[in-house]
Formats: structure tokens, sequence, C-alpha cells
């Protein structure tokens, strides 16, 4: 047996090489809420809790993953995203803080609307829609990925938030959108679509490179706003007349995604930044 104060002291010692000081405290924060089912603030005062062979080995085979540099998201099989629960595994990108905001900037700007209709394009875990349609109860929510197992990861995140969103498998570069979609129909288009250069993965941490999904990650150097072009043109026709488009973007091409939305005659177009204060979100009208 061990104290949940000797876990934390393992966690440290085995980490370190690895990892910096806070990180190492998140993921045994983490760890704890998973496995004992303790908030931090409850952690701190249970330090003496003593821990069976089963939890020791439970959070023995979570250092060992973290050792490999798996994301503690994907060793959990759970995340946070907008403050609600979600399902990732390897098959989904893990939500991430800058689409949060994508997603709090479309609730702002719909939370006195009913009855719009909003698609998002590459849903993944399906984090946009389901997090809209649990803050905007009024909407109605499509989704589209081209991903069989990615769009089964958001059917079973809309069903342990029930929400309603209707998903379908689709992809956006070949054209092949589904049967009931209605040109003009939709008030608001959301898309966080691959938009890492290539030539950027040097600059990505092996946690990422080595275990998120490429396909939702990646576009070549030689067309970095391949999806976007698509998106746009996919907008054009089933977006409604003063409907909205909401892009995330890639922080070094901002600029060129707002041309190019300007060359598809879109207007009002709106750059972004972050809370890190980089160019990471676009929204424009029809």
């Amino acid at each position: 047996m061990a104290t949940l104060s000797e876990m934390e002291f393992y966690y440290h010692l085995h980490l370190s090489e690895r990892y910096d000081k806070e990180e190492i405290q998140n993921f045994y924060f983490l760890s704890c809420e998973y496995l004992v089912g303790l908030t931090r603030a409850a952690v701190h005062l249970s330090k003496e809790k003593n821990l069976d062979d089963n939890k020791l080995s439970k959070f023995y085979s979570i250092v060992n993953q973290l050792k490999q540099e798996q994301p503690i998201q994907y060793i959990l099989g759970e995340t946070e995203f907008y403050g609600l629960k979600f399902f990732v595994n390897e098959n989904v990108l893990i939500p991430r803080q800058e689409t949060e905001e994508l997603v709090h900037w479309i609730i702002q700007d719909y939370k006195n609307k009913s009855q719009v209709q909003i698609l998002d394009i590459g849903t993944g875990s399906g984090c946009i829609p389901i997090s809209l349609a649990h803050f905007l109860p009024l909407a109605k929510l499509q989704a589209l990925d081209v991903s069989e197992s990615a769009l089964e990861v958001a059917a079973k995140n809309a069903t342990i938030n029930n929400t309603a969103v209707l998903f379908h498998q689709s992809d956006i570069l070949g054209k092949k959108f589904p049967a009931n979609f209605e040109t003009g129909s939709f008030d608001c288009i959301v898309s966080n679509p691959p938009y890492i250069r290539s030539s950027e993965k040097v600059q990505m941490s092996k946690n990422v490179l080595n275990f998120e999904p490429h396909l939702a990650l990646f576009v070549s150097d030689d067309a970095p706003l391949l999806f976007y072009e698509a998106i746009a043109n996919f907008a054009q026709a089933y977006l409604k007349k003063e409907g909205n488009i909401y892009f995330e973007i890639n922080e070094a091409l901002g600029n060129e995604v707002v041309t190019l939305l300007e060359s598809k005659a879109f207007r009002t177009i709106e750059l972004k930044q972050d809370l890190n204060g980089k160019d990471r979100m676009i929204k424009a009208s029809k």
C-alpha cells in the first residue's frame, strides 16, 4: 500500500526528466480525480489516504505511459472542454483552449437567437457542435467528418452530454455532401480544419506528433489553405444570406485566410486573437 502523498512524490520522481513540475502536478491531480474521484481541493485534504494494490497498479500504469509521452487525455480516455466532459482516443484530436475561445465567440453571437441552423465541418470529437448544442439549446446542430472512427467518438460524446447533434460522414474535399442539405439553409458554418503545414512539424512536441491523428492536423506546404477554400466554396452555396462562417486558423496565415474570404465575396471579415495574442480565429458574413 501507499498513500496519495507517496504517489505524488512518485510522479515527480519518475517524470521530472520529461516534464516540468507544474505539468507533473497537473498529471497527478487528473489521475487522482479519474482513479480516486477526488477534486484537487480534496486531494490536498487527503494526502494520507491509502491506495490499495489495484489503484496503485493503475497509477503506475499511467506514469509508465506518460514516460512514453502519451497524452494524459488519451491515457485517461477523457478531457474537459468548455466545462463539459468528452471521451477522446487516438482517432480524434484532443480539444484545445483556442477552440474553446472559438465556441465562446459563436455562443455570444447566437445566445439570443432561436431556431438557428449550425453546421460544424471536420468535427472530430464533436466538441464544437456538442458544446454549442448544450449552451444554445434552441439551435439545431449538424456536423461532418470524413473519418468514421471520429464520428463514432463524436456520437458517444453527444450521448454523454445529452445533446442532439446530427452527424454525417462526408468528404468536404470530395464535395460529397449529405442528400438532405439544401442550399442557403445554414445560419452558421464553423470549422477547425487541418491547418498545420508539414514544414511546421519540427516545432511540435512528440506527444502530438506520435499520438494525435495526422489526418486532422496537417496540410501540405503547397496548399495550406486547401480546406479553407473548400469550406468557403461550400458556404457560398449552403450559407444563408447574412449568415456567418467561423474558422480556427494557423496563427501564421491570418492575412492569407482574410484574402481568401475576400476573394469569395464574404463581408465584414474579422480576424481575432486568442488569449495568447495570436491570430487564431476568423469570422465572415455572406
